[in-house]
């Protein structure tokens, strides 16, 4: 595991009606989101990697479609640094997942069909009124980086 990472299972609570997932509680986590995005990601492609130098992401990943989320420490003070982890999130394995600043992060869709994604970050995009520099470094622009999704 990597330090301060949060990977939460979401339980499904299913009748006749469908579904329903708690996905976040204010009695739960000191983290409080600031935004909220979802995206939609075709079969086969990449987003990311890319870390922040500020900014925590809550991903929220329950379908429809499937992830592979890829997570690189790069701290130097996390006690966790150099350590890295690759799971399957989505609709196979609903979860919550905060990421902290100086954790690489990526994700792939896998599978045949479109993947979607909900994002509550703890910081603005582009800050107040999108004014702000972005708090990204972006690792899939440099072609020499050691973060690789496949």
């Amino acid at each position: 595991m990597i330090k301060d990472v949060v990977i939460k299972n979401l339980n499904k609570y299913e009748d006749q009606r469908g579904w329903l997932s708690e996905v976040y509680r204010l009695d739960e986590t000191k983290y409080r989101p600031q935004m909220a995005y979802i995206s939609v990601t075709k079969p086969g492609i990449v987003r990311g990697p890319h870390e922040h130098v500020y900014q925590s992401d809550c991903f929220v990943f329950v379908g429809p479609g499937n992830f592979e989320l890829y997570l690189w420490d790069r701290r130097d003070d996390s006690g966790t640094k150099g350590e890295n982890i690759k799971i399957v999130v989505g609709e196979d394995n609903p979860s919550m997942v905060i990421v902290p600043p100086g954790v690489v992060h990526g994700y792939k869709c896998i599978g045949d069909k479109e993947a979607y994604s909900l994002n509550l970050p703890d910081k603005l995009y582009k800050g107040e009124e999108k004014k702000e520099e972005i708090d990204e470094i972006r690792w899939e622009e440099d072609k020499d980086s050691p973060y690789k999704i496949n």
